[in-house]
């Protein structure tokens, strides 16, 4: 998986700007590889989760829920980076309604209202988090060079790594037990280690490759230990959103990891929180 996203960034970044085959005096947009991947990756995992939501008793439509998380990506990849910031919430505002309503419609089409409250916080759970959240990759190719995209993403899965690593060589100590066993403290050190070492590498690569954009060291290493707190805590709401339905993996669609859903999950608050800082990061170089 790490091979195929260096390949798909080298390819973005073969194509990024190239001439339009359609027209010529237009270049193809930043992201021309990235954005239909996470379209995938959305609904795929929107996939799983209609199917935990039902696990869960909640009346959730597979439709509805690939839906609504499909549109936030489309959100995130094509409302155009000129508008204003006020338009870009009005949109944003306009979509969680539109979700909203039309979830209750749907769900009242057999003339009874039951489940209607649960049915519609199904799908904006969907929207936010599997629509806007990973979303949130779209937009950061649109801000950075791919590789800083891709720096952020295989910092935040090393965290995995080393979580995993150090959480089967020594761990102990249960982080939350009662609500997912397997993790320790010894596998968040492990987190945290692994994720400062590559940020900091790869900081160091970037730069040394004169990627635009890119943080220094120190910076690396810092937003590397952010980056797996973060990547972390959204394992962690995937694990409640299981538990919940009483499923141990989302799916098994990936073997040896579960679901697309099990593996992505480290992914829904890094780029968020990497849109914002990444700018910071730049500003203000470690001295």
């Amino acid at each position: 998986m790490i091979l195929l996203a260096v390949l798909g960034a080298w390819i973005d970044a073969a194509l990024d700007r190239a001439p339009a085959p359609w027209d010529h005096e237009r270049t193809l947009p930043p992201g021309i590889i990235v954005a239909p991947t996470v379209l995938v990756l959305s609904l795929l995992a929107a996939r799983e989760l209609a199917r935990i939501l039902r696990g869960a008793g909640i009346q959730a439509s597979t439709s509805v829920t690939c839906g609504v998380a499909m549109l936030g990506v489309v959100i995130a990849a094509l409302v155009p980076g000129t508008v204003s910031g006020v338009t870009g919430a009005a949109v944003v505002s306009f979509a969680v309604g539109l979700v909203l309503v039309g979830t209750m419609i749907y769900t009242a089409r057999h003339k009874q209202v039951q489940g209607m409250i649960a049915a519609a916080g199904g799908s904006l759970l969907s929207f936010s988090l599997l629509g806007l959240m990973l979303g949130f990759i779209v937009t950061l190719r649109r801000e950075h060079e791919v590789w800083v995209l891709l720096w952020v993403l295989l910092v935040t899965k090393s965290s995995d790594i080393g979580a995993y690593t150090l959480g089967r060589a020594i761990g102990k100590r249960k982080l939350i037990g009662w609500l997912s066993p397997g993790k320790t403290w010894e596998g968040l050190f492990g987190a945290v280690l692994f994720a400062a070492i590559l940020g900091a590498i790869g900081a160091v690569l970037m730069q040394w490759a004169g990627v635009a954009g890119s943080p220094d060291p120190v910076w690396g290493a810092g937003l590397g230990v952010l980056f797996a707190c973060i990547g972390q805590l959204g394992d962690l709401v995937a694990s409640a959103l299981k538990r919940d339905a009483g499923r141990k993996d989302a799916g098994t669609a990936v073997p040896g990891f579960g679901g697309v859903l099990d593996v992505i999950d480290s992914l829904f608050l890094a780029p968020p929180i990497a849109y914002w800082l990444l700018p910071l990061a730049a500003a203000w170089p470690a001295v």
